[in-house]
Order: C-alpha cells, then structure tokens, then sequence
C-alpha cells in the first residue's frame, strides 16, 4: 500500500500542481521494456527491483490476514481482509510479470526473505493499534522509495510498479482508528511516536541492507546502469523520504 505525498490533506493549488510537474522522462526511462532489457545489468537489476517488491507484498498480504485477528470488530476485521486481498492481487501482478519477461518468480524473490522478514520480525507489533501504524507509516516508507526508483525505470516496468503500489485503502482506515485511539485516551500518543520512529529507522536501515547485498541494483541506483542517482541526489532522495514520513505522523496526529 501507500499513501500521498499531501498526507495533511490540504488540497493543492493549480500554481502548485504546475511547479511540483516532473520533467519529461529522457534516456532509459524514456524507453519500453523491450529496448531498456539489451543491457543485461539493466534487466538483472529490474528483476531484483520486481523480486524485492513481489515479497514485499507477498509479505503486506500474511501480515495484514495476521493483524485482522487483532481487529477489534467484525467491521474491521472485513476491512482488513479485503486488504489483504488487494496486496496479493498486486503480488501476482508482479509475479507474472516476471514470468512475461523470462524470469522465475521465486528466484527473483528468494535473496530478499531474509532481509524482509528479520524486518518483520523486529517490527512485530504487540497490539491492533501498532499494527496499523506499522501498516500506514513503515509500509509508506517503502513505497517512497520504490516510486523514487520508478521514476528511473523504462516506462512499462515503472507502469507496473506504479500500480501496485495504489493505496489499497488502509491509509485512510488507520488515520482514522488511530487519531480515534488517540483522541480517546491520549496518553497512547507518546507510545505510538515512539513506534513509528522506530519504524522509520529499522525500514531505511532495512532497505539500504537488500540494496548493498545486491550488485546490479545497486548499480542501477547510484548511476551505473539507467539514469539512476548520484551521490548528492541519494541524499536527496532519502531527505523526501523522511520529509513524508514527518507529514504521515501529522496525519496521525503523532510528533516525528
């Protein structure tokens, strides 16, 4: 899942909209999938990219069949289920997508289980309301990074990514329960900042471990293969990572 940029809700304004435009794609984001895949460590990292995202979704659906047993209602419970079902849907998007290009899906997933799930591990939550923050703000920080990759990739595979990655509906459904939660007893607020930067920094560290363990991805970002980041604009980069994740807590009604 994921969330939009205006976490605060404050809508833009036309002046806005026009300034924040993103340039028109050049060089390989430019391209389709067919011309970009020539360059074997361009379709090595894109195969990485899509393997890392498809467990991570894999991952989103189990844990979010998990957090439903924690729901305090039926009504929540159904709302989680159907979730659930939206982040298998984009896993087998992904996946058959690397079929279509002549890929093996659990290859393509298999160097990432370790790394997502030891994040998964630390990260369990202990209760329903822990889990919605982990769902709202850890889960938005991956896709931030993955749509600031996206942005680099060849306009069918950054198409696919962008898709999947459409807010499944639990953005909105944990601002609500958690500002309720809040609004409620707000002695909770102080736990679940705390929660939510510990989130923040667990899923960067997380994040930047798969893309060092893996030689073409890497590559591709820092600039070697594509139109992929320099060192300035990594910095960049991981700046707006940080500047959403401040908006979400506001959202949330929590300090970053």
């Amino acid at each position: 899942m994921t969330t939009s940029d205006n976490a605060s809700g404050t809508p833009e304004t036309p002046d806005e909209s026009a300034a924040d435009a993103a340039p028109a794609p050049t060089g390989v984001a430019a391209q389709d999938w067919d011309q970009a895949a020539t360059d074997p460590q361009y379709r090595a990292a894109v195969v990485d990219l899509l393997g890392a995202l498809a467990y991570g979704e894999l991952a989103a659906f189990e844990r979010l069949a998990d957090d439903a047993k924690l729901a305090p209602t039926l009504v929540d419970k159904s709302e989680l289920a159907k979730m659930a079902s939206a982040e298998f849907h984009h896993f087998e998007r992904i996946t058959n997508r690397l079929t279509e290009i002549g890929a093996d899906a659990t290859q393509a997933m298999e160097p990432f289980v370790a790394a997502l799930d030891g994040f998964h591990k630390q990260t369990a939550p202990s209760d329903w309301l822990e889990g919605l923050v982990k769902a709202y703000v850890g889960d938005s920080i991956a896709s931030d990074f993955y749509r600031e990759v996206a942005a680099r990739l060849d306009a069918d595979t950054r198409q696919l990514v962008l898709a999947v990655l459409d807010d499944t509906g639990h953005a909105s459904f944990a601002v609500e329960k958690v500002r309720a939660a809040i609004d409620a007893d707000p002695r909770l607020g102080g736990r679940l900042a705390l929660w939510a930067r510990r989130l923040m920094g667990e899923a960067l560290s997380q994040s930047q471990r798969v893309v060092a363990d893996r030689d073409a991805l890497s590559t591709m970002l820092v600039g070697g293969v594509a139109d992929g980041f320099d060192l300035a604009e990594v910095g960049r980069m991981f700046s707006r990572i940080t500047e959403a994740h401040t908006k979400r807590m506001a959202a949330l009604g929590l300090a970053a």
